[in-house]
């Protein structure tokens, strides 16, 4: 029977009423914050592309994980800038590279919270690909030793959480089995299975000084036309010992998102990238926009497509709004 003994509208009628039968809601426990972390000591330099987000060395960066664990936050994920690159980024997997450094500074200033490092190299490649280069072209299988090498080293730190984001193919069985032949067998993967080779990447590349120095991510990245590719590349993922997947960017991507929830019913994370950041912060400084209220909406169409958790660069900002609400 319909309308008038049907009336939706019976259940939106007050705050109460909606708050009763929300479907889905934000927590402080969704939320993953990412840093930069450079070199140098007592640096905190704001982020031109993305203002509100700075560049952090290894003493500042402990000191905001500090912050970030006493609001409630889980995690943080941690980006380096070296201090030198080359063509095999030596300095991801350094015993004492800017990361592992890092890690372990934050450990001792914020035990509780969860550390996962980003494991890639484009970042401190002097090429800017996120791996080994042959005549022009990102040579797969060299990659994974180079990778495995880094995940390893960022375990041997402290890291609680290890996050491939090259996109190779066969890079998380790589890692998994260097964890396992070197004890670490406890330690999680989230994969980055879902990566597009997406205009919305500017900005970080600005940050993190990881721009290809030629050519694009187009022959490793995937194409943002295909969406039952990434079944496979989940799928793949999961295969080699994922425990965790990621799809990435986040907003223009909630079709993939939930088709992969949907699929596999596993930990699912959604990263909401650097250009989505900047876009809400240009309209919003422009009074375009109730940005408060965008950033909120945003996330939660991120909960209700499937995300289990949000990697955003509002993390430590919604935490605190949360925690006025309760």
């Amino acid at each position: 029977m319909s309308f008038p003994i049907n009336r939706p509208r019976r259940l939106r009628q007050n705050r109460t009423i909606r708050r009763l039968i929300r479907e889905n809601s934000v927590s402080v426990d969704d939320l993953v914050q990412p840093l930069f972390v450079v070199p140098g000591n007592n640096v905190k330099a704001e982020i031109g592309s993305m203002p509100g987000q700075y560049h952090l060395s290894v003493d500042q960066a402990a000191k905001e994980a500090s912050r970030i664990s006493s609001l409630g936050i889980p995690a943080v994920i941690l980006f380096g800038i070296p201090e030198k690159k080359d063509n095999v980024g030596s300095e991801a997997y350094a015993e004492n590279g800017i990361i592992q450094k890092a890690v372990k500074e934050i450990k001792k200033s914020a035990p509780d919270l969860l550390v996962i490092t980003d494991v890639c190299l484009c970042e401190y490649t002097d090429h800017g690909h996120c791996g080994v280069v042959k005549d022009k072209q990102v040579a797969n299988d060299p990659t994974l030793e180079l990778l495995a090498k880094t995940a390893l080293s960022h375990a041997r730190a402290g890291a609680d959480i290890v996050a491939p984001s090259d996109m190779m193919d066969g890079r998380v069985g790589a890692i998994r089995n260097a964890l396992d032949d070197n004890g670490f067998n406890n330690i999680p993967i989230l994969s980055y299975a879902v990566k597009y080779a997406s205009a919305y990447y500017g900005p970080f590349r600005n940050a993190a000084g990881s721009a290809p120095r030629f050519g694009d991510r187009k022959g490793y990245q995937m194409d943002p036309a295909n969406a039952f590719e990434a079944i496979r590349e989940a799928e793949l993922d999961i295969d080699e010992g994922a425990d965790m997947i990621m799809v990435k960017p986040g907003i223009a991507y909630l079709d993939i998102l939930n088709k992969i929830k949907q699929k596999f019913g596993r930990v699912t994370a959604v990263y909401q990238v650097s250009g989505e950041y900047a876009m809400i912060e240009a309209a919003g400084k422009m009074n375009l926009i109730d940005r408060k209220a965008i950033i909120m909406e945003t996330l939660l169409s991120f909960k209700r497509a499937g995300a289990d958790f949000i990697l955003t660069y509002y993390a430590s900002e919604v935490a605190g709004w949360l925690s006025k609400i309760s």
